[in-house]
C-alpha cells in the first residue's frame, strides 16, 4: 500500500523531471510516470498530483521564498534534488496548512538524504526551519486583533 511518503517521493521525481524539461504537459507526465510506477491507491496518487500541480502553479512564489530563506544560495547553485525537495516542502508549508509543519520538514529531510546525500538533509532542514518560523510569525500576526491592545478588551 502506498503512503504519503511515497507520494512525496513520486512528486519529487516528477518535479525534478519538469525542472529539467519544462515543456512537458502535466497530464502526459502523470500518465507516463504512473504507467512506469503503478499504484492502486487513488488517494495517494491524487496527493502526489496535487503536490506537483501546486508546485507548478505557485513556482514563482515558491522560488522567491527559497531565495529569501536560503541566504547566500541562488537556485542555480543548489543541487537539482535539493531545489525540488525545497519547492515541494515550501508548497506544503505555504499553501497546505492542514499538514503539520514538522511532518513536512521531516519528510523533506529524509527524502533529500535518500535522493541526494546527508549534507542535503542539513541544508534542507536549515532553510525549511527558517521558513517555518517566518511563516508562523506571519500567520500569528494575521490572527491578532487590530485594536492595538493585544487582544485585551476595553473595560467600560
Amino acid at each position: 500500500m502506498a503512503t504519503r511518503r511515497d507520494a512525496r517521493e513520486w512528486a519529487l521525481q516528477i518535479v525534478f523531471s519538469l525542472d529539467l524539461n519544462t515543456r512537458k504537459e502535466l497530464d502526459r507526465v502523470f500518465d507516463d510516470f504512473f504507467e512506469s510506477n503503478p499504484t492502486d491507491d487513488a488517494t495517494v496518487r491524487a496527493f502526489c498530483e496535487s503536490l506537483v500541480q501546486g508546485v507548478v502553479a505557485e513556482r514563482t512564489v515558491i522560488d522567491e521564498a527559497i531565495g529569501r530563506y536560503a541566504e547566500h544560495w541562488s537556485l542555480k547553485r543548489m543541487g537539482v534534488v535539493d531545489r525540488n525537495v525545497l519547492r515541494i516542502a515550501l508548497y506544503e508549508l505555504m499553501f497546505r496548512p492542514e499538514v503539520p509543519p514538522a511532518v513536512v520538514i521531516n519528510e523533506a529531510i529524509d527524502i533529500a538524504k535518500y535522493f541526494s546525500n546527508s549534507e542535503s538533509g542539513r541544508f534542507v532542514n536549515g532553510i525549511l526551519d527558517r521558513a517555518r518560523k517566518e511563516l508562523e510569525q506571519e500567520r500569528d500576526g494575521q490572527d491578532k486583533p487590530s485594536n492595538g491592545r493585544g487582544g485585551q478588551r476595553r473595560r467600560g
